[in-house]
């Protein structure tokens, strides 16, 4: 990873190297002229911080951990997330103290960035993401007295106070900045999860006063949101001209295919899931019951939850079973469903009834 450092306003850089001069009113503190080159192993380079060389870890105190995951209207990537983690893996195994500051959007209990008091920390590290815009410089400006690195970056524009505001850049690429690899390659992850294929449907006007799709939707989306799986949103509608849609049916069975289980309020979703042999957990979104669960019933499919008894206990407990016995059985439908009978099979007789030279 590059090592790229950037003087802090009241500080200029010296013909020696490394080096740097205190400038302006910070100068009259009665810090050091001249600060000494590089850090050594295991210690911070407080370049332009306001604080004399050498500091440990142990001196400088907490560190605030944040990024682009940190601001009330930015983003949390998994990307970033991955980013991070590897960062508190550096900090934990060398057992410096951290705090991380979340977006209050993505997690409103944690530490946010309005309620980390800056006097609590002596360092404040930004982990990946482009340096660039106000959010990222106003860092600098709230967090004046802390030692600031940026770690895993990619920089935009070196002359950017986003860019400047840091004592060091552990960047990531940037201009004349040979790449590096992302800090997510390293990062540490808790294993795979369950893929959860989620087909829900918002329409059927056609059954009126008896829909609960809006309500089934709702809690299905609740539930997944607290469920330690991987969902994968698909539709059974096709669209030959949108590329995020599937275009033909063997498409989105491939799709269905690829997926551990399935939720779903569709009648199409159920089945499909059943010819892919994935085990769906089937909702019917309307009061009473319509053809979800006639559907259901004439695949003998037992994972069926009627829109007014849907809860989060009844998922857990038909997701359970569909993670652990599901799969056979709906490989075992699978089997018999195809090898059955359907309405189509009297098709042709039944044309024949009122044109008898049909088919001959």
């Amino acid at each position: 990873m590059t090592r790229r450092r950037v003087p802090s306003r009241g500080c200029r850089q010296t013909a020696g190297p490394g080096a740097c001069t205190r400038t302006g009113p910070r100068a009259a503190a009665g810090w050091p002229d001249e600060w000494p080159p590089g850090p050594g192993p295991g210690r911070f380079g407080l370049v332009g911080a306001g604080y004399p060389r050498p500091v440990t870890f142990h001196e400088t105190g907490r560190v605030l951990l944040t990024g682009w995951f940190s601001f009330l209207h930015g983003e949390v990537t998994a990307g970033d997330a991955l980013a991070l983690r590897r960062v508190q893996e550096v900090l934990d195994r060398a057992r410096v103290r951290y705090d991380v500051a979340w977006s209050p959007r993505f997690r409103p209990d944690a530490l946010t960035l309005d309620r980390a008091r800056p006097e609590d920390y002596a360092s404040l590290v930004f982990v990946c993401g482009p340096l660039h815009g106000p959010h990222v410089a106003g860092l600098h400006a709230r967090f004046p007295h802390c030692f600031r690195v940026a770690v895993g970056n990619s920089v935009i524009d070196p002359a950017d106070p986003a860019v400047t505001g840091f004592h060091e850049v552990l960047a990531r690429d940037g201009r004349r900045i040979p790449a590096t690899r992302d800090l997510a390659v390293r990062a540490p992850t808790a294993g795979s999860v369950p893929v959860t294929g989620v087909l829900l449907t918002h329409g059927q006007s056609e059954y009126g006063t008896r829909r609960l799709h809006d309500d089934v939707a709702r809690t299905v989306s609740e539930w997944l949101a607290r469920t330690r799986c991987a969902p994968l949103v698909l539709d059974t509608r096709l669209d030959t001209r949108d590329g995020l849609l599937a275009g033909t049916p063997e498409e989105l069975l491939s799709l269905l295919e690829r997926t551990d289980a399935v939720i779903t309020d569709r009648l199409h979703g159920m089945v499909l899931a059943l010819r892919a042999g994935v085990p769906p957990v089937a909702v019917d979104p309307v009061r009473g019951g319509a053809k979800v669960t006639a559907q259901a019933h004439a695949c003998r499919w037992p994972a069926l939850i009627p829109a007014e008894q849907l809860d989060a206990a009844r998922l857990d407990a038909w997701w359970s079973w569909c993670l652990r016995r599901g799969r056979q059985a709906a490989q075992r439908r699978r089997r018999l469903l195809t090898a059955g009978a359907d309405p189509a099979d009297r098709l042709v007789s039944t044309l024949r009834q009122a044109a008898p030279a049909v088919g001959r």
